[in-house]
C-alpha cells in the first residue's frame, strides 16, 4: 500500500472530506527504513527533481560533538529510544535515540535515516535505566478460612473518647417554685 502525505480524505468530525484533486506522484513518502548498529551501509536513492540522497542503513561509527571538538566514536548498543521502547532490543537508531559508545553516552542528533550520517551529543550525567525486578512478598500468603473476608483489613483509627457534658445550673428561684 502507498504512503501519501497529503491531506486525510476524513474530517476529525468523523464525516467525509470533498477531494479537491486526484493523488499526485509528488505527494507519495516512503516507507521507514531502521538504521541498525552494524557494519557500516549505505544506500543513495533517487528523489524529487532527479537529486539523490543518501540513506544510512547500518551504523558502526558515530561523530560526537562534546563542546567545540568532535570525536569519532564507535557504536556499541542503544540503550533508550523515546519514540519506540521496542527499538532497544532491536538496536535501532533513530533521532533522539540515546546509544552507548566507546568514549560514553550519547544523544542523537541527526536524522540517520534522512542524512545519511550519524551525529550526537556527548551526555555528561546518564544512568541508564535499569529493568524493574518484581519484588518478592515479605510474608507467606495464607490460605483463606472458611467465612472470613480475603480482603485486608483497614488500619484501626484511635477514636477520641466522648465529651461529657457538664450538668447545667439550677437556679434557685426555680427551684423554689417547684416546691
Amino acid at each position: 500500500m502507498a504512503i501519501v502525505h497529503s491531506k486525510s480524505r476524513t474530517k476529525p468530525t468523523g464525516g467525509l472530506r470533498r477531494l479537491h484533486r486526484k493523488k499526485k506522484k509528488f505527494d507519495l513518502g516512503r516507507p521507514f527504513v531502521p538504521v541498525i548498529v552494524g557494519e557500516e551501509t549505505r544506500k543513495t536513492i533517487r528523489t524529487k527533481g532527479g537529486n539523490t540522497k543518501e540513506r544510512l542503513l547500518k551504523a558502526e561509527t558515530v561523530n560526537i560533538c562534546h563542546g567545540k571538538k568532535t570525536i569519532r566514536a564507535t557504536v556499541k548498543k542503544v540503550v533508550e529510544n523515546s519514540s519506540n521502547p521496542f527499538f532497544v532490543r532491536r538496536n535501532i537508531i533513530t533521532k533522539g535515540a540515546i546509544i552507548e559508545t566507546d568514549k560514553g553516552y550519547a544523544r542523537v542528533t541527526s536524522r540517520p535515516g534522512q542524512d545519511g550520517q550519524l551525529s550526537a551529543i556527548l551526555l555528561k550525567t546518564y544512568e541508564p535505566v535499569k529493568k524493574l525486578k518484581k519484588k518478592k512478598a515479605v510474608h507467606a500468603r495464607k490460605a483463606p478460612q472458611a467465612g472470613k473476608s480475603t480482603k485486608p483489613k483497614k488500619a484501626a483509627v484511635a477514636k477520641k473518647a466522648p465529651k461529657e457534658k457538664k450538668a447545667k445550673p439550677v437556679k434557685k428561684a426555680a427551684a423554689k417554685k417547684k416546691k
